[in-house]
């Protein structure tokens, strides 16, 4: 089947993702929910061909499609109430020596309540963004804890292990000094950090199940989009893959950029083998930051054939109030497949 794709793409965007916001500028290592990125640039992008796969049928639904319906705009404003009788737990802070970025690297854990080294858990990996560190998740603004521990408690997810890394990684510099490409492809190498030093810190040090079927990535606009593309290129890991509000630059959305080579090509946004069981990506309608870029990705999946699960934001920004929901959606899917 012939269709041509017009794609309306964000130039300026490419470079990089952002942080956490709109309201005002970024200070770095703040808590600040803000961005520079407001400029646009439209191109044509992509025409030709893509083939019909409407012909093909399984016997079985896959999870994703077993559970679209689970897909909820805004997460319900009782999950974040503290409920007497229900266990909470608190993010704590560790550090590990990451040979990649040659220095000790700080990441928060959050452990369920009742953990035991005696029961294996699954690992759900969640990524900050732009600017910003591993606290940034493990804010009351964001409320994870309360959030998943309801979930736990209602029997709607799963008891995991999550873990709020540092995902700036670098020899040279020890954080984000501006929005460049030096900067950016330093978040590109997490990539690395992770692979080789975080997640070996974490199975070694807590009572973690490995494997893809126990593990999980997403992450919030630059950690959107490093999560996909980790996703992406590592899908052996992860059987669970998520980004909310995700960067620009995963692939190169204007082919006449020189800003951002884009970390994959549009053709590599799909699965050879080891499809994961949740990709989930979720674009915020009022996102002044990245704009469409969500969109964009949205359509290179669809016309590469690649099996998704899509959730708009009606009403969140480019900061908390989209994590929010995203999470809350994303906890309930992760490593429930069969």
């Amino acid at each position: 089947m012939k269709r041509t794709l017009i794609l309306a793409v964000f130039s300026a965007l490419i470079l990089t993702g952002c942080g956490s916001g709109t309201e005002s500028s970024y200070e770095s290592g703040s808590q600040s929910e803000s961005s520079d990125f407001s400029s646009t640039e439209t191109s044509e992008v992509l025409s030709g061909e893509t083939s019909d796969t409407s012909e093909i049928q399984t016997e079985e639904k896959s999870f994703m499609e077993k559970n679209k319906d689970i897909i909820v705009d805004m997460q319900p404003p009782e999950i974040e109430e503290v409920r007497e009788g229900v266990q909470y737990s608190e993010f704590k802070r560790y550090t590990y020596y990451s040979t990649t970025a040659e220095r000790d690297t700080g990441v928060n854990v959050l452990l369920p309540p009742n953990y035991s080294e005696d029961k294996k858990y699954p690992v759900m990996y969640v990524l900050h963004g732009y600017y910003d560190n591993e606290s940034w998740m493990t804010r009351p603004v964001v409320n994870i804890p309360t959030i998943l521990g309801n979930l736990v408690a209602d029997g709607a997810a799963e008891e995991m292990i999550v873990v709020a890394p540092y995902i700036y990684c670098s020899k040279d510099m020890p954080y984000c000094t501006g929005m460049d490409l030096k900067n950016s492809l330093n978040y590109d190498n997490f990539i690395n950090d992770l692979v080789t030093d975080l997640m070996p810190f974490i199975e070694s040090t807590f009572s973690a199940a490995t494997g893809r079927e126990n593990t999980a990535i997403t992450g919030f606009s630059m950690g959107g989009r490093e999560a996909l593309f980790i996703g992406f290129t590592r899908p052996e890991l992860f059987g669970y893959i998520g980004g909310v509000c995700p960067a620009p630059g995963l692939s190169p959305l204007n082919p006449t950029s020189t800003t951002h080579p884009g970390q994959i090509d549009q053709s590599e946004m799909s699965f050879k083998e080891n499809a994961p069981h949740v990709l989930l990506i979720s674009a915020a309608l009022n996102d002044g930051v990245v704009g469409r870029t969500p969109y964009t990705y949205r359509d290179m999946l669809e016309w590469n054939g690649t099996e998704f699960l899509w959730h708009e934001i009606t009403e969140g920004g480019h900061d908390h109030t989209s994590v929010k929901p995203h999470l809350y959606n994303f906890f309930r899917l992760a490593f429930r497949a069969e």
